[in-house]
């Protein structure tokens, strides 16, 4: 581990409370700014919002022991600080485009007070060519830019920061760029990939298109498996052992969600096109993804007879994914949004919702809760806990025994024993794939 710096971060969100958190880890000195004086005042008590593996307990400490401090101020944050992390919200516009006007904004206020020979370090994932417009921006020739894209997945973000996969600087100075790099430790000891600003910007873009391009894929081929009879999950896990291929984002489901994929797709699309490119393949699996969200509906409606109107309908899960409150662009609440404007009366449990309602959305506060009465049950999140579950009580408290299975989590065999009709995600013939299983017993 290299000397200790003094190091500011600037926003408090996902990412940057992930960073600010780490980079004290790693036993430098961090000051965390943001506007929110409310959020700030939270997190100096000790209370964190989101909800993330690990985050709250490495905060505390990091808190505790004087590394990590937050503050409203960006120029005090950034007040004799040799790196300053913009980690600031890119919010999609209505174009397709990131909104990186914040990010304008904030460079225009820091430029004039940054400390000499510091260097600015964009980690939000940002367009290409971002750096070279903060650098202006700045309008300061001793102080750099450089691009370091943040590669954290919601539920193993602190994780995936401590023991990253790669860690990906893009400096057009090859010294700042090892500069940012010592950061992190000795660079010899993880994968550290040192390259220019507009390959590093590119970099995080094409690895989370790509991600949602598998997605897209495994969910097509769980469509064309439930037209044949086969079962997606044999499907998957034969594709998982060439090693050419492996085994990660081959999990059918709802259609991808969250933060990052629908908001990077889309600006991947107008970067394209900004250039001259069209990127078909990337529209494509846009428009697929929002399609097998649809069939989740689909499968709901012929669950409950083809009419889901004034039908109850219980959903386990909310958020986009396990291990996260993050709701942004969860497939779950596309789905539940779906079958509200059908007439459904939906209630809905997830664990990490504190909420009593959500957008018209009746929360309540247990699993068993959700099912009281309810005509189906849609599994939405794939929580470990409703794998869980006895589906002999659950059944009993509903008004009919069927679960339309959008992650894939409940074992088939045990939903027929107690009784339930069960539709999966490609999961082909229920009925013959119980029959095959009791046979291999």
């Amino acid at each position: 581990m290299g000397s200790s710096r003094r190091i500011a971060v600037l926003g408090s969100g996902y990412v940057g409370l992930t960073v600010a958190a780490g980079l004290a880890s790693m036993r430098h000195e961090v000051l965390c700014s943001d506007i929110a004086e409310s959020k700030i005042d939270q997190l100096s008590s000790g209370v964190v919002s989101i909800v993330e593996d690990g985050l709250t307990d490495l905060i505390l400490a990091m808190v505790a022991k004087g590394r990590l401090k937050f503050t409203s101020s960006n120029l005090e944050a950034i007040s004799d600080a040799e790196f300053v992390f913009l980690c600031l919200p890119t919010p999609q516009g209505r174009d397709g485009s990131p909104d990186i006007t914040t990010t304008f904004s904030v460079a225009r206020e820091i430029g004039p007070h940054l400390a000499p020979n510091s260097i600015v370090i964009n980690k939000s994932t940002v367009p290409v060519g971002t750096a070279h417009k903060v650098r202006d921006i700045l309008n300061r020739p001793d102080v750099d830019v450089v691009s370091n894209p943040e590669f954290l997945s919601e539920g193993s973000a602190v994780l995936d920061f401590l023991q990253p996969d790669r860690i990906v600087i893009g400096s057009d100075s090859r010294e700042n760029g090892l500069r940012v790099a010592e950061l992190y430790g000795d660079p010899t000891d993880h994968k550290c990939i040192v390259t220019d600003t507009l390959s590093a910007e590119l970099i995080k873009y094409a690895c989370n298109a790509y991600l949602a391009t598998r997605l897209t894929f495994i969910n097509t081929m769980a469509e064309l498996c439930e037209a044949v009879g086969a079962d997606i999950r044999t499907v998957a896990a034969g594709m998982g052992t060439d090693h050419r291929i492996g085994t990660a984002f081959l999990n059918s489901g709802p259609g991808w969600g969250g933060s990052c994929f629908p908001k990077d797709t889309e600006a991947l699309i107008h970067m394209a096109e900004a250039a001259g490119c069209d990127i078909t393949l990337v529209k494509t699996v846009v428009s697929a993804n929002a399609g097998h969200t649809e069939r989740i509906v689909e499968k709901v409606e012929t669950a409950v007879g083809g009419n889901v109107a004034d039908k109850v309908v219980a959903v386990w899960g909310l958020a986009f994914k396990a291990g996260t409150n993050d709701l942004r662009n969860s497939p779950a609440l596309k789905i539940v949004t779906a079958l509200q404007e059908r007439g459904a009366i939906v209630r809905a449990y997830d664990p990490a919702m504190e909420k009593d309602s959500l957008d018209g959305v009746e929360l309540v506060h247990s699993k068993e809760d959700a099912c009281v009465g309810a005509d189906v049950l849609l599994v939405a999140t794939e929580w470990t806990e409703f794998s869980l579950v006895d589906l002999a009580t659950i059944g009993g408290l509903m008004s009919h025994r069927s679960i339309v299975d959008a992650r894939n989590i409940i074992r088939i065999e045990d939903a027929l024993d107690a009784g339930f009709d069960y539709v999966g995600v490609g999961v082909g013939r229920v009925s013959t794939i119980r029959l095959l299983n009791l046979e291999a017993g």
